[in-house]
């Protein structure tokens, strides 16, 4: 096994990138990323080989953010059309109700099928499905952009 000092280079610009993408904030990224290491340090005997170190450090990195969101709610009420409400993920959620999404996204073909319901409800990372699907993770991007534009036509075909 690495050491943790090998771990915290080869693995810490992943996780702040993660926790980036997470909190837009990259102070509060720099912050929560410094304290995985630490949770990671303080837990290393948990840490069972099954899963990559990358999954098991963006695991630790998930939960320090919602901990922090729960003890720092926001506090001004985001507009609709404000950027942090213009993730792929938010646009398509806020696009449709949740039957309708569902029925639409069962109209899709494979693979984009798959890639977003593993991304909106298994809210798994592109490397993640990407390694699920034995693909790239830039391939997971790229199928769940396809797949969400495929969506958006047909909401708007709908209307």
């Amino acid at each position: 096994m690495l050491s943790m000092e090998d771990v915290y280079r080869e693995h810490s610009h992943m996780v702040y990138q993660y926790l980036l993408s997470l909190s837009h904030d990259a102070d509060l990224a720099e912050e929560l990323t410094q304290e995985t290491f630490y949770q990671a340090i303080r837990r290393i005997d948990y840490f069972n080989a099954e899963s990559k170190v990358s999954t098991w450090l963006c695991g630790i990195a998930k939960n320090l953010f919602y901990a922090y969101l729960r003890k720092h709610p926001p506090t001004e009420i985001l507009d609709e059309n404000s950027t942090l409400c213009k993730s792929a993920e938010s646009e398509v959620r806020s696009s449709l109700g949740k039957m309708d999404l569902l029925k639409q996204i069962h109209l899709l073909k494979e693979p984009g099928r798959e890639v977003i319901h593993l991304r909106l409800y298994g809210n798994l990372s592109y490397a993640e499905i990407g390694e699920i699907m034995g693909k790239s993770e830039n391939w997971a991007r790229v199928t769940f952009y396809r797949a969400k534009e495929q969506l958006r036509k047909e909401l708007q075909n709908d209307k």
